[in-house]
């Protein structure tokens, strides 16, 4: 009997998969559970059309990372903070004060986990930092701390 996998089910395969399986294992545990549906030309068609609109979805959102990632080109950030002795800060910079600089200087907003810190940013200067915006997708931009007045 054809079935598509509602579920993972161990031995058989992963949610969405087309599975043949003998009549009784169908009738007497997959079906009843509810673990697969037989695989009808209506429930073949829906599965198409929905693996069709996840890859869609999928794509445009790899479109938007690839135009977040052009837009943080050459992009600075400028961040004022207090300093303490030495020339180091009070504290540290953290991803959360740079997207919430990069949105008021830049209009472009990037999640806070989004923003890759090599090392804490602790003094002055200026830092390379990486926005990993995709799996496939990384921008970068620099960040300028400089001292509060």
């Amino acid at each position: 009997m054809k079935l598509i996998l509602l579920q993972d089910v161990r031995g058989q395969g992963k949610k969405g998969e087309i599975i043949e399986a003998s009549d009784g294992y169908a009738r007497n545990f997959l079906l009843p559970r509810k673990l697969a549906a037989q695989a009808t030309a209506d429930v073949l068609n829906a599965k198409k059309i929905a693996d069709e609109a996840t890859a869609r979805r999928l794509q445009l959102e790899k479109e938007a990372a690839q135009e977040t990632a052009r837009q943080l080109k050459d992009k600075k950030v400028h961040i004022k903070a207090k300093a303490g002795a030495g020339g180091r800060l009070f504290g540290s910079v953290t991803a959360k004060d740079i997207a919430e600089e990069l949105k008021k200087q830049h209009q472009v907003e990037v999640q806070k986990n989004k923003i890759v810190l090599e090392d804490t940013i602790k003094n002055f200067g200026s830092y390379q930092v990486k926005v990993k915006l995709y799996p496939e997708v990384t921008g970068s931009l620099t960040v300028v701390v400089e001292e509060q007045n």
